[in-house]
């Protein structure tokens, strides 16, 4: 997406491919590096093209990524050594469990998270013993691993000038958000944890990318000849990184303590800004870092990670073929008056926050003779609804006060029906802003801000433009009634991996 100064994109400067999602057994998901590294030519020509920007008018690059998504490569000839181990992957269980048996405390102090398969550290661990080859290449400094962030600016930057490691082709660099998201980075320090990376497979340090603030007007590098090719023959200066969630806030403005956003995507995501010290959580949430924009310093937040939301739709679509296409769902949903006591738990890869099981699977329950698609599909938005009450509550506990306002973004905050009834599941009122793609503006504005073209976050703030307020208007005894329901639905899904293991390989 290509932005202007007032906060919207250029008129056609966008551009939207698919790729490939590889499912080679029960519980594993994996993408193909390369493809994301094509496709992510194609947008970057097709943008250009169909806005009709001139490239000399684009100051800068941002970069947004799925963040614990893992790839690991060869730094002379740039293939990967094994497809990328996608952030819903759950073959590391067994892992998490010697981590969750040994060293809880130790993660939970020095990372802010919860020992899972979400993250990447236990990705690496097995991708070194597991794929043939691989170890020995990392002790020669023959193998890079990163985050998509890190793939795709080593990529951008291959053989620029002014990269961190030209010997590498590209630059090999993280940012705190991002490296936070591992497993492996201490957050108080802001550096790699060298106790984190033996205990976690015995991971070469040496691998591992630099990690850089947020928002760096050092510059992590220039686009180098392959992009320059689509770009005019102009070297762009790369100079923001963020998660995409973390960047979603950024991009809703989230600048005040106390802010939150959630972002409806492929899973749920909602994070709140902390300030500028970490906070510690009692009721299963994540400590995370927000976003940095000064070497050693950085803001924080509180997120709850949900792993299965809008791809649970693309389930009903591509799955049991319920819809044609996601779209779809919001007229077949509020054709049902309600869902017929039908509950839809999507644990398809467990349960984020504030659960936390690894061994939790999908579960549809309640239906009768009388259950049509319509209520399986007004169930699944629900469930939506349901799950960020579930982290919103967390939150509330934690903080020790109640959420004044949810900002919401992402594809399925477009849907009123799911907003509404998120807010009457709630009783929080919910605020949609005119840009929906915030994950994408997020990262506009950390790149942006380094090269001034925005001058601070003032600017960005009047940006900020209200669409829609969805106030709740359920009556409180059906709202926790409801409520009861959906715990009682959850309760049932937890811990069926481990009743069945061998159903998922595990």
């Amino acid at each position: 997406m290509i932005f202007t100064r007032d906060g919207p994109p250029v008129r056609g400067g966008w551009a939207y491919y698919e790729h490939t999602q590889i499912y080679p057994k029960p519980g594993w998901v994996e993408h193909d590096p390369m493809e994301i590294w094509e496709k992510t030519k194609l947008v970057i020509k097709e943008a250009i093209e169909r806005s009709r920007v001139d490239p000399r008018e684009i100051v800068a690059i941002g970069v947004t990524n799925q963040r614990e998504t893992t790839v690991i490569w060869d730094p002379r000839t740039g293939v990967p050594l094994y497809r990328a181990i996608v952030w819903q992957d759950r073959r590391t269980s067994p892992l998490v469990d010697i981590l969750r048996s040994s060293y809880y405390d130790l993660i939970r102090e020095r990372t802010g998270l919860v020992p899972d398969a979400y993250f990447s550290g236990t990705k690496i661990w097995w991708i070194l013993d597991n794929v043939p080859g691989v170890r020995e290449k990392a002790l020669k400094g023959e193998a890079l691993i990163g985050t998509i962030d890190t793939w795709i600016i080593w990529n951008l930057t291959r053989g620029s000038r002014n990269v961190q490691t030209p010997d590498r082709g590209g630059a090999h660099v993280t940012d705190y958000s991002n490296a936070s998201r591992t497993m492996l980075f201490n957050i108080h320090r802001l550096l790699w944890d060298s106790e984190l990376l033996e205990i976690q497979g015995r991971i070469p340090e040496a691998m591992m990318p630099l990690p850089r603030p947020s928002s760096d007007s050092r510059v992590y590098g220039y686009t180098g000849p392959e992009v320059a090719g689509l770009l005019g023959g102009r070297e762009i200066p790369v100079t923001g990184d963020a998660g995409d969630q973390q960047a979603a806030l950024f991009g809703q403005a989230g600048f005040d303590l106390g802010e939150v956003k959630c972002t409806y995507g492929t899973g749920n995501f909602i994070l709140m800004n902390t300030g500028r010290s970490p906070v510690p959580s009692k009721s299963g949430l994540l400590t995370t870092v927000y976003y940095s924009s000064e070497e050693g310093n950085a803001f924080y937040a509180l997120e709850g990670s949900i792993f299965i939301t809008g791809s649970a739709i693309q389930w009903l679509r591509d799955g049991l073929k319920i819809i044609e296409v996601s779209p779809e769902i919001n007229p077949l949903a509020e054709s049902a008056q309600d869902t017929g006591g039908v509950y839809f738990v999507p644990a398809f890869v467990g349960l984020g926050a504030p659960y936390w099981d690894m061994y939790a699977r999908g579960l549809i329950i309640g239906i009768t003779r009388g259950t049509e698609r319509k209520h399986i599909a007004r169930a699944t938005l629900e469930a939506i609804a349901y799950l960020t009450r579930d982290v919103l509550e967390a939150m509330a506990s934690d903080m020790g006060s109640k959420i004044p306002r949810l900002k919401v973004d992402g594809g399925a905050a477009k849907s009123d029906f799911l907003m509404q009834f998120q807010a009457d599941i709630t009783g929080v009122e919910v605020w949609r802003p005119k840009v929906f793609e915030t994950t994408s503006l997020g990262a506009a504005y950390l790149a942006g801000l380094a090269v001034g073209f925005w001058r601070d976050l003032d600017e960005i703030r009047r940006n900020w433009a209200l669409d829609k307020i969805f106030r709740p208007s359920m009556d409180q005894d059906m709202r926790e009634k409801i409520y009861s329901g959906w715990k009682a639905a959850v309760k049932r899904a937890l811990g069926w991996a481990k009743e069945v293991p061998w159903a998922y390989g595990l």
